[in-house]
């Protein structure tokens, strides 16, 4: 018997990376998901691939017309709706002085605005299911300050507070809000050309777990939180980093063998 027997699932940013393992994921583990994306050859190629409980549907997640469309496309298909995943994001990487507005709204529009949509939308579906649960990326950019993001951060310190609130809200009706706050995951955002000066392997190297996530690492827990298994679970963080936020070693510091 599969986690997620009878659920239906929206992701969002299916197409690839952390979105594509979620979807595979759900899909093994008998739900019913619609994926969601602006990659249309990719999302639409994936989706066949996982048979007839996949469909795929174009999503921009900064128009509200786009996300009426979703919902109304995953409920005409699958009858309901009892879980959103808020996956999609984008990053820009600069200092703050030489970020632009535009590229500095257009990270939030789609990370921040984005799920406001995606969880504003869902409510009506999942409250006429009895129930849902809803599951925002956010990142451990949300929990602490990092250098050279600033659009990236502020859009995740949000999704966290947009989270709590939205648990608050929704706890009447039976719909749980969660978020999640991976570390580095082996995915296209931080392979793309903005990181290439980065030295990556000293920096996972100083992690407890000394390597870069797996996408399949975060679509376990996003599982977890999309079932019943975590039912008394909401407005909550939950942390898949490698030990990022354990701390800092000291430099020069270790204990003794």
């Amino acid at each position: 018997m599969g986690r997620l027997d009878g659920k239906v699932a929206l992701i969002t940013g299916a197409a690839r990376g952390q979105g594509e393992a979620e979807a595979r994921l759900f899909v093994s583990e008998g739900a019913r998901v619609l994926l969601a994306d602006v990659l249309d050859e990719a999302g639409a190629t994936l989706a066949t691939g996982l048979g007839e409980a996949a469909r795929y549907v174009r999503l921009d997640v900064r128009r509200e017309d786009d996300w009426a469309r979703a919902v109304g496309t995953a409920v005409e298909a699958f009858g309901k709706l009892d879980v959103l995943v808020n996956n999609a994001g984008v990053v820009h990487a600069s200092p703050i002085e030489q970020t632009s507005l535009a590229d500095y709204e257009r990270v939030i529009a789609v990370n921040q605005v984005g799920v406001f949509l995606g969880m504003r939308a869902a409510i009506a579906p999942m409250r006429d299911a009895g129930g849902g649960s809803i599951v925002n990326i956010s990142s451990n950019a949300g929990l602490e300050g990092v250098p050279g993001v600033i659009g990236y951060s502020a859009s995740k310190w949000a999704v966290r507070g947009m989270t709590k609130t939205a648990a608050l809200e929704l706890g009447r009706y039976g719909i749980r809000v969660n978020s999640v706050h991976p570390g580095a995951v082996d995915t296209e955002m931080i392979n793309g050309p903005e990181f290439e000066s980065v030295d990556k392997g000293s920096l996972y190297a100083s992690l407890p777990i000394s390597r870069v996530g797996q996408p399949v690492e975060i679509a376990r827990l996003v599982l977890f939180l999309a079932s019943d298994e975590s039912s008394y679970s909401t407005g909550a963080e939950f942390v898949a980093d490698g030990g990022i936020m354990a701390g800092h070693p000291s430099a020069g510091v270790s204990p003794r063998d």
